[in-house]
């Protein structure tokens, strides 16, 4: 009887996980709105402060294999642990004085970052209901967002009274709260274990695995080698792959320029730019929590043809009606998060183990960022080879067509017993 009773909805873990993603996002989108006064007080060039937001991107694409190894021989509540201790360290040694200790601090966010953003779609597969994953999934991505939001919209007036440097720091309050609370689930989860042992009531297996391999707490499976040639031999992992690198390639680029191309093409002021280009974070909020209802009530496949209409409404009105930037903006704010929750909630969804889950997350992200790296400078070369924006916006547009194909092509596989 006791395997079949019904737990309790895991909210500590489900509060774990929103609280944590404030943490993913935030720290890199904060030091947006502050970096001509960096470029001043530092002494950089312009090309050396784009390094400092395309870094941690870098490193998402590196360290995604060695994250998956890393959730395999910690288990995944120590995982995230680090992860969020990593960025604090990261935010700390952002705040030392000097370009080294800047950039040195955006690495190694960039590499504690890496971290969460494999293992968290493994905890919301493994420890929440499937009938629940969609909205948990939303629910991570909109709190991404809102870190982002919070922190592109808060440098600026802080950094006013503090100075940048301290206002960047002041961040790290956000991942100190995430720890405090992982450490909590954590110990719960331990004593529920331990009560579990010595009732003698077996730990819940999912279908097709041992208990043992998928202990609730233990190690995960993350990366067999066995496994992983036939995991990547499945034409979904590869559709996933293609859309969520050039999603994450329009985002990027599109986070990175759209305020200069408000200044450039506009009468608008830095200031008023960098408000109308935040509706690309804000409106994003909104966006997650879409997908899950676009999922319920019209379908995925639906969902994904929207999604790409959106990125293609975004970049459309770029090139024709600038001056309406915050409409186009939110149509893309829409697209880009909605579209984040409809390829994660297809991989958890498709996979079949918390092993084969956390690989196809690792190489799912782990690529998509090495597209999306490019992103940002292909589009600043574009700029500078054509002299204006609009054959930079003519390759986003491109980018969104294979965006959309293979958000299609991925939906109608991953949904097709829907």
């Amino acid at each position: 009887m006791g395997r079949l009773t019904r737990r309790a909805f895991p909210w500590l873990v489900l509060a774990g996980i929103l609280v944590a993603a404030l943490s993913l996002r935030g720290p890199i989108i904060a030091l947006t709105p502050v970096l001509p006064d960096i470029i001043v007080d530092l002494g950089i060039s312009s090309a050396s402060a784009g390094l400092l937001t395309t870094a941690p991107v870098l490193m998402f694409a590196a360290l995604t294999p060695f994250a998956a190894l890393l959730i395999r021989r910690a288990g995944p509540e120590l995982a995230l642990l680090l992860s969020l201790s990593g960025v604090l360290i990261g935010t700390f040694v952002r705040a030392l004085p000097g370009f080294g200790a800047m950039l040195t601090g955006m690495l190694i966010m960039g590499a504690a970052i890496t971290i969460g953003n494999v293992v968290i779609p493994v905890i919301i597969r493994r420890d929440l209901p499937p009938e629940r994953t969609a909205i948990a999934t939303a629910a991570y991505t909109a709190t991404m967002n809102v870190g982002s939001l919070t922190t592109a919209l808060g440098t600026v007036p802080l950094a006013a009274i503090t100075g940048w440097s301290l206002a960047l720091l002041l961040w790290g309050v956000f991942t100190v709260v995430g720890i405090g609370l992982w450490i909590v689930h954590m110990v719960r989860s331990r004593s529920e274990s331990t009560t579990e042992r010595l009732s003698g009531e077996p730990a819940r297996a999912e279908p097709g695995e041992s208990a043992s391999a998928e202990a609730i707490t233990g190690p995960m499976p993350v990366v067999i080698d066995s496994r992983i040639a036939a995991t990547l031999r499945r034409p979904i992992v590869w559709l996933l792959l293609a859309a969520f690198a050039s999603q994450s390639a329009i985002y990027y680029a599109m986070s990175t320029w759209l305020p200069t191309i408000l200044i450039e093409t506009t009468d608008t002021d830095a200031a008023t730019a960098g408000a109308l280009a935040s509706l690309f974070q804000g409106v994003a909020i909104a966006g997650a929590m879409l997908a899950p209802a676009l999922l319920k009530y019209v379908g995925a496949v639906p969902a994904a043809v929207l999604m790409g209409a959106c990125f293609g409404t975004m970049v459309l009105g770029m090139l024709l009606a600038p001056e309406l930037a915050g409409v186009w903006a939110s149509f893309g704010a829409i697209a880009h998060s909605s579209g984040f929750v409809l390829i994660f909630t297809g991989l958890v969804r498709v996979s079949r183990t918390n092993g084969e889950a956390a690989t196809m997350s690792a190489f799912v992200q782990g690529g998509g960022y090495l597209f999306a790296a490019f992103g940002a400078p292909l589009m600043g070369a574009l700029h500078e080879s054509s002299g204006d924006w609009r054959l930079p916006l003519l390759g986003v547009l491109a980018v969104t067509i294979v965006y959309t194909t293979a958000l299609i092509a991925a939906m109608l596989v991953a949904f097709r017993r829907a």
